[in-house]
């Protein structure tokens, strides 16, 4: 094997996954260039829950690869066809390891640009409290953002993603992206989780497109009953249309989510968690409306 610049053979013990470009898609540049963008924004995140990268290049016949960890587990595509939905409490522990991952990789200044279930995996650890590890896949679109901290280029135009998790932002096909983008995506994801569907549905992608950039999220407890209007209040910040209107962070949605849960945890969930909206006896979350429903 012959490896490109950057990374270079590594030292790794345990097993590892090849993924491998087939002949005819190595030739192309701009393919090329997508596969090993992967390895380069990987390699300068440090995050537990960012699936670890060892080594990139191109094989003797000419087939350009990438040498990463190996996981054992589950996609969360699966385990949501398997489930239909997951408990709330659970989807949102899951939401927050996420978003500490994605807040790492945009630290770097890097933005995924197609967070959906297929690309996250989820790995036993005993480290973690629910003995359970989201691991984050597919790096392939993002882009590093060398020149402008914050922001992403793209050509005008260009739609590159998965239009079901996709921002309206991104759905324009803007120049110009910033990790507002994947907080927008990471609600799409945990409003899938906790309902069973999408935010938007539609015969064909077109549909979608427009609905994502058009249409406003209904809330979720309107296709999941049980869910409290402060799981609704948290999911709608996230799909706000403007950038401006989301969760400036993913540290900021992390906090918030960390102030919901002790109520859907607690033997006394349902009652303190109305409480917590309601602003009586116990103020809602930092971020979130007080107004009754």
């Amino acid at each position: 094997m012959r490896h490109t610049t950057g990374i270079g053979p590594g030292i790794w013990t345990g097993p590892t996954t090849i993924k491998v470009l087939l002949p005819a898609l190595s030739a192309r540049p701009d393919i090329v260039n997508r596969f090993f963008n992967e390895a380069r924004a990987v390699t300068t995140i440090s995050d537990p829950g960012i699936v670890q990268v060892f080594d990139f290049g191109y094989h003797t016949d000419g087939s350009a690869f990438i040498v990463m960890e190996f996981l054992e587990g589950e996609p969360l595509d699966r385990r949501l066809a398997r489930l239909g939905k997951l408990p709330v409490a659970e989807a949102l522990r899951l939401c927050r390891q996420l978003a500490g991952s994605l807040a790492a990789a945009h630290a770097q200044h890097i933005v995924h640009r197609d967070l959906k279930p297929e690309n996250i995996y989820l790995v036993h650890d005993a480290e973690v409290a629910s003995g359970e590890r989201s691991k984050i896949l597919d790096f392939g679109i993002a882009k590093l953002a060398d020149d402008h901290p914050g922001k992403v280029k793209t050509h005008t135009g260009a739609l590159m993603g998965t239009p079901i998790y996709m921002s309206p932002e991104q759905c324009r096909g803007l120049a110009e992206l910033d990790h507002r983008s994947d907080i927008y995506a990471l609600g799409c994801v945990l409003f899938h989780l906790i309902t069973g569907r999408p935010p938007f549905e539609g015969e064909g992608m077109g549909d979608i497109i427009a609905a994502h950039i058009r249409e406003p999220a209904v809330a979720p407890s309107r296709i999941a009953p049980e869910l409290a209007p402060t799981v609704d209040a948290l999911v709608l910040r996230c799909l706000a249309k403007a950038p401006a209107d989301r969760f400036q962070s993913m540290t900021e949605l992390s906090g918030a989510i960390a102030q919901i849960l002790p109520y859907l945890t607690a033997p006394d969930a349902p009652t303190r968690y109305m409480y917590a909206y309601q602003g009586s006896p116990t103020p809602p979350p930092p971020g979130f409306p007080s107004r009754r429903h």
